[in-house]
């Protein structure tokens, strides 16, 4: 096992990498920070580890939709969850909104 650097929203990861699974980490990198940033550059959170949480649902959320639509080629698309969007799926709404409240209690989120 190699490990390679990779930078999520400008820190520094050192993370460790399969033989031949540089590409899919670097790939899978790509789409966490791509994640994140789009949630910090909407400006609503500030905090780390609030948008990691968030980031991490939505591509979860993503992937399930995937999976789902991969079963069921028939069934409706599923609406992403986006931090404080009025239109996302009812149940992401209410999920973030959980998120939010057990976070809220810790004063040193940044």
């Amino acid at each position: 096992m190699k490990q390679i650097e990779v930078q999520i929203m400008g820190q520094s990861y050192l993370l460790g990498c399969p033989d031949g699974g540089e590409a899919q980490l670097r790939e899978a990198v790509e789409r966490v920070d791509a994640a994140m940033c789009k949630i910090r550059d909407a400006g609503k959170v500030k905090a780390r580890d609030r948008i990691a949480v968030l980031a991490s649902l939505n591509l979860a959320f993503d992937l399930a939709a995937q999976q789902q639509a991969a079963a069921a080629p028939m069934a409706a698309p599923a609406v992403a969850a986006t931090a404080d969007s009025g239109d996302a799926d009812p149940k992401a709404a209410q999920l973030i909104q959980r998120l939010d409240q057990a976070l809220a209690g810790d004063g040193h989120l940044l």
